[in-house]
């Protein structure tokens, strides 16, 4: 395996900061890239609200980002309490 030195030099002091294996850090850090690229292929999909006609329902950018936000929030306060 070959690793940039210079992010395997910040790993190594990371792992001396933090009285760790050089090993256990690279675990940890494989285990958390993995966790999270599930999380995202389990995460259900946003459902924006659409309009086939001219005449439907138009919304801003900031209707739309409130929209998300909102989304993001019940998605972050659900599983957090998923975990508790």
């Amino acid at each position: 395996m070959r690793i940039d030195e210079t992010l395997l030099n910040e790993a190594k002091a990371y792992a001396a900061r933090n009285g760790r294996s050089l090993n256990s850090v690279m675990e940890d850090a494989l285990r958390q890239l993995i966790n999270r690229s599930t999380e995202v292929a389990e995460r259900p999909p946003i459902k924006l609200p659409v309009s086939g006609s001219a005449s439907g329902p138009k919304l801003t950018w900031a209707e739309m980002k409130e929209i998300l936000e909102q989304e993001d929030i019940e998605r972050v306060l659900g599983a957090g309490h998923a975990h508790a």
